[in-house]
């Protein structure tokens, strides 16, 4: 049935869309490979687990689709379809991913490997750099690759029933994101650049196990916020507990040095030109919110609860947002406000 469809295409000798869905396909036709200005290839729901060579020759094709097959690893022919644009291989067994499948996807807008069995993805992937949308929900994946946050293009990104336990500091560059979907994995803690996505609109982290948002929680212009069946912190008084209980000599000169910094010390701002690995050091400094003062690395932990934006769509347990806060010290967790609490 799928040659004699092969067959018709190739007598109008013009054939762009080719749909083979659901044929029983075990292997791919080899009368495919003359159809050279081929730019729409369905074969999904098919038996196919291998392309053959001859497929490398469609370089015109710009939408795939190999969903619901047998392929136990992304083919390493699609390297060599440069015109590709939109690629489905969801439903498959794949396990593994080669590095050098991401050499010629360069124009690729669109990757859905949803229901797979991926553990873990190649740090080549960033080399996608044109891709917008990108789907690995349900599959084994433990981490995110930091490498995957330079593509500067993602506006969505779909994790949903994973394994994940934390997100990469570096998410931070993905400014384009506009949709985060991450429910139902092992995430405890969100990174503090996670609240830098200006662009982030949808946040989905229902079923984690988050406790606290990230301090500048507050900073993100979201639209919706999910995060149903997390252990989120009540509204009720805690103990703070404090990192470290001595000041190290670190600590103390880079308090001085950051408050001197504060009220302008003209001396120090000049000095500080001229030493790039202390001025990185510096930029990680915190401000406590009850005194004003800064501090490096020594803290305790607290939370206040924040109103959602009354115009935001967000999950009905989350009344009050529970944001984490840090102090500089136990005197200032005495003089604090009633609205911040201690966690244990």
């Amino acid at each position: 049935m799928g040659e004699r469809l092969l067959l018709r295409a190739l007598r109008s000798g013009k054939s762009r869309t080719v749909i083979l869905r659901g044929k029983k396909l075990q292997c791919i036709p080899q009368t495919l490979a003359k159809l050279s200005l081929l730019r729409v290839l369905d074969l999904r729901d098919n038996l196919i687990s291998h392309l053959g060579p001859g497929f490398s020759s469609l370089t015109q094709l710009a939408v795939l689709n190999l969903g619901n097959n047998i392929f136990r690893e992304v083919p390493k022919e699609l390297k060599c379809l440069k015109s590709l644009q939109i690629l489905h291989l969801f439903g498959n067994k794949i396990t593994t991913i080669s590095p050098e499948v991401f050499d010629g996807l360069d124009n690729l807008i669109l990757l859905n490997l949803n229901n797979n069995k991926l553990a873990c993805l190649p740090p080549q992937v960033c080399r996608l750099k044109n891709l917008k949308f990108m789907s690995l929900n349900y599959n084994q994946l433990a981490s995110i690759p930091r490498e995957l946050c330079s593509l500067k293009k993602l506006s969505e990104l779909h994790v949903l029933h994973n394994q994940l336990t934390a997100l990469p500091e570096e998410i931070r560059f993905l400014t384009n994101l506009g949709k985060l979907i991450l429910a139902r994995n092992q995430i405890k803690e969100l990174p503090d650049g996670l609240c830098r996505l200006r662009k982030l609109k949808i946040l989905d982290l229902a079923g984690n196990q988050i406790h606290v948002f990230p301090s500048a929680m507050q900073e993100l212009q979201l639209q919706e916020l999910y995060c149903e069946e997390n252990p989120l912190l009540q509204k009720r008084p805690l103990y703070a507990t404090q990192i470290e209980e001595v000041w190290t000599l670190k600590e103390i000169t880079a308090r001085f040095i950051m408050d001197q910094l504060d009220e302008n010390d003209s001396v120090i701002k000049n000095s500080i030109k001229y030493y790039p690995e202390a001025r990185n050091m510096l930029s990680q400094g915190k401000e406590c919110p009850v005194c004003g003062k800064h501090f490096l690395s020594i803290w305790l932990e607290c939370v206040y609860f924040q109103t959602p934006n009354q115009n935001m769509k967000i999950s009905k347990n989350a009344n009050c947002l529970p944001i984490k806060t840090l102090l500089c010290s136990y005197t200032c967790f005495k003089n604090r406000g009633p609205g911040i609490y201690g966690i244990v």
